[in-house]
């Protein structure tokens, strides 16, 4: 089997409590999943992609769907999601892992392919443009390196770390004073971090759809984000939290620990 050198995995689920099977709403006759995987096609730096679903029934759906659109599934436990992402990429062991998330339908393929090369050049095992929370939030773009995720794997133990994937690797990065992992933040030009493209909730897809209906699923997440901001869109889902699904479970290690 040829090895694939970097690797993209979007998780998908259609088991969301605050709002169910999100990635398979639709806007213009396409499901969300469906925008989320056309846009990152366009992708120049990965040589693959996977989503990566769960062994539930429920999510046969997705699986269904993503063979009818040629693209890779791979399926796993339904809350280790780093487990769930190791086992998807275990078969290539590619050096670069590409992370991602399904209920980002406008992630920007030219931004991804920007962090996947700052990675590179940096050499980093862990490079993400969240370190620091400045671009938008659905347009969060992770890298680490396959190394990086199997030492993950096998040392995480944390339900948040095993839920959320990458917080073993952030918590032991060198950007956070950490030892174990080399890593470095990819810079937004300016603090957009209050602006909302993920979808989480009702009034998230809400401004998704507004923001498609205006400009179609092509463009850059600049132009989006101008346009929310000029619109004043942001207000239609400017109070939810961010991250509040990764605070929830470091509420629940504290409840178990």
């Amino acid at each position: 089997m040829e090895l694939e050198q970097t690797i993209l995995v979007s998780q998908a689920r259609s088991g969301s409590t605050r709002l169910p099977q999100k990635v398979l709403l639709k806007i213009q006759g396409q499901e969300l999943l469906n925008i989320h995987l056309t846009r990152l096609r366009k992708c120049k730096e990965i040589n693959k992609i996977i989503i990566a679903t769960t062994i539930d029934p429920a999510d046969d759906v997705i699986a269904n769907l993503c063979e009818r659109w040629d693209v890779s599934v791979s399926r796993g436990q339904m809350n280790d999601v780093l487990d769930r992402y190791y086992h998807a990429v275990l078969p290539y062991k590619p050096k670069w892992v590409v992370r991602v998330t399904s209920d980002c339908p406008l992630i920007d393929p030219e931004l991804v392919d920007a962090v996947v090369k700052f990675a590179k050049v940096n050499e980093a095992d862990y490079a993400a443009n969240i370190l620091l929370e400045r671009f938008p939030d659905g347009q969060d773009v992770e890298v680490f390196k396959f190394d990086a995720l199997e030492k993950a794997w096998n040392e995480a133990k944390l339900s948040s770390e095993r839920e959320h994937v990458t917080p073993y690797l952030r918590k032991n990065c060198t950007f956070n004073g950490g030892k174990i992992f080399s890593s470095a933040n990819f810079a937004c030009i300016d603090d957009f971090s209050d602006i909302r493209m993920t979808v989480d909730e009702q009034r998230d897809f809400d401004l998704i759809t507004k923001v498609i209906e205006d400009l179609d699923t092509d463009k850059s997440w600049l132009t989006y984000t101008k346009h929310i901001i000029s619109n004043q869109y942001n207000k239609i889902n400017s109070n939810i939290i961010r991250n509040e699904g990764f605070l929830k479970s470091l509420k629940d290690d504290q409840i178990n620990g």
